[in-house]
């Protein structure tokens, strides 16, 4: 893979030119690197930008005029004040380093600045995040072959790969994350080395485990993702509750156990890009299957009573433990609690509907609704929406719709006994539903002064008469009410 240096040039914003520039026109030189050039040149959208010079961290300062340390080991954040790009909004400018030993396969026990680029990349992670580029002198340095290995698309750790991983756990992680990201394979060596380097997370923090994760499940490959974690001995250190569904045969409704039955609602949230919340849900959807799981002499099959109480138990432990927000949590637990709403839509009452759209909220109605196709697909069944959920989601959305009532108007029953001097008893039924009907043919009516000055017409009328338009304002609401469902109806096609 050549690319032209004058290409990657064209697409560097001038928020990073302007760093790069200001350091070079000082005398020192400045490169753009990691994986902010891989991107580039795999012509996809860099999320920030890194870019390292021979200056050091007081005299980058001294070139900004808003700067921070972002860390201990030198990297300076310019801050760019007026960019609505969140991307460019601090670009990170670190000194050439060299690094001392790894005590706790994390962080280096201590950096020396270098004047020497070529040492800066020897520490890097991999060859494809190893690569810079100058814009001052367009050069492009590549001295571990990243190019070739973003052509043949292969995560190929720079130099000694048990090294890399031991002097820093969480690239293990990051292989896997980059893999599922862009759909490379993992070089052979850097495989071996990351199963036999695998222990070393268990230093790391959860927090730092949690956002790898987490951008492996936001991957369009997370399903192949974990299962390469779970082969080098990786998934263990992420949520080992996800591994106990290897084995596990379900009954004769699923073609895969516990575990590919999860994997696979995962992969089709991600093939059908939902979000997060719909993705990790499903993940762990079925986590407790294994625990529920009892043989039945009646059915000759396995069944697993309950096994939504106790994964929602178990999802809330894992996702605690890996330091995930209160927010998420809760509405991850709450999804895997209620994943099994789906019944008889010919049975089913709207009231029982409704009940289900409070537990999980209007807010997450839908993510239940996509978490539960998520869970057909994952059965091996090719069908995502067979005829009895769409029933149940045109349901869904007809408890969701806001309900035709006098409540609509812009005029209430105390309101109304002020301006007319009524006193409580049918007359003010029948006028709130006389008042609806019109509001029903014309809604630029419903305001408060035309409800005002039309009650005080109404309260002149006879009882005979003001009951008549009460009773076709209830049949009208009652007309409203079902071109609405029938609408609904239409929508997911179960007339």
């Amino acid at each position: 893979m050549q690319i032209s240096s004058t290409l990657i040039q064209g697409q560097i914003p001038p928020e990073v030119s302007r760093v790069t520039s200001a350091l070079s026109g000082a005398g020192y030189e400045a490169w753009v690197v990691g994986g902010c050039v891989r991107d580039l040149l795999l012509k996809r959208t860099p999320k920030d930008w890194d870019v390292t010079t021979n200056a050091n961290p007081e005299t980058i300062q001294g070139l900004f005029e808003n700067t921070f340390y972002t860390n201990e080991f030198g990297t300076v954040g310019v801050v760019n004040d007026e960019v609505g790009d969140e991307t460019l909004k601090v670009i990170e400018v670190t000194p050439y380093r060299t690094e001392g030993a790894y005590s706790d396969a994390r962080r280096p026990d201590h950096v020396e600045f270098s004047q020497d680029i070529k040492e800066d990349l020897k520490r890097r992670d991999f060859t494809i995040n190893a690569i810079a580029f100058n814009p001052a002198s367009g050069e492009l340095l590549d001295l571990y072959e990243g190019q070739k290995d973003l052509e043949l698309g292969l995560i190929r750790a720079v130099g000694n790969a048990r090294e890399r991983f031991q002097e820093d756990a969480l690239r293990i992680m990051r292989a896997v994350r980059l893999a599922a990201e862009l759909g490379f394979a993992i070089e052979p060596e850097t495989e071996l080395a990351m199963g036999e380097c695998a222990a070393q997370l268990g230093k790391i923090s959860k927090e730092r485990i949690r956002d790898e994760f987490v951008r492996i499940i936001n991957s369009p490959q997370p399903m192949k993702a974990l299962y390469l974690a779970q082969t080098l001995g990786i998934l263990g250190y992420i949520a080992p509750e996800i591994e106990k569904g290897i084995g596990v045969d379900q009954n004769q409704a699923h073609s895969f156990d516990v575990f590919e039955h999860n994997m696979r609602a995962l992969q089709h949230a991600a093939d059908k890009r939902w979000p997060f919340i719909v993705r990790l849900s499903a993940l762990f959807h079925d986590i407790g299957k294994p625990k529920a799981r009892r043989w039945s002499e009646e059915k000759h099959d396995w069944t697993f009573h309950g096994h939504e109480v106790i994964g929602a138990r178990m999802t809330k432990k894992a996702l605690e433990e890996l330091k995930f927000s209160r927010e998420t949590i809760d509405t991850v637990t709450n999804l895997v609690r209620w994943h099994m709403f789906f019944s008889d839509p010919d049975k089913v009452t709207l009231s029982a509907v409704r009940r289900i759209v409070r537990n999980v909220s209007p807010d997450h109605i839908w993510d239940l609704v996509n978490l539960r196709i998520c869970d057909r697909i994952g059965t091996g069944r090719p069908k995502e929406q067979p005829f009895r959920l769409r029933k149940y989601q045109a349901m869904i959305e007809q408890a969701l719709r806001d309900p035709i009532s006098v409540g609509m108007l812009a005029i209430n029953g105390k309101r109304l006994m002020d301006v007319t001097h009524e006193k409580p008893g049918p007359r003010l039924g029948w006028m709130l539903h006389a008042l609806l009907e019109e509001v029903l043919e014309d809604p630029s009516k419903n305001t408060a002064d035309y409800m005002e000055q039309r009650a005080q017409e109404l309260a002149a009328m006879k009882d005979a008469d003001l009951r008549a338009l009460g009773e076709e304002g209830k049949e009208k609401k009652e007309e409203f009410e079902e071109a609405e469902v029938k609408d609904i109806h239409k929508k997911y096609f179960v007339d």
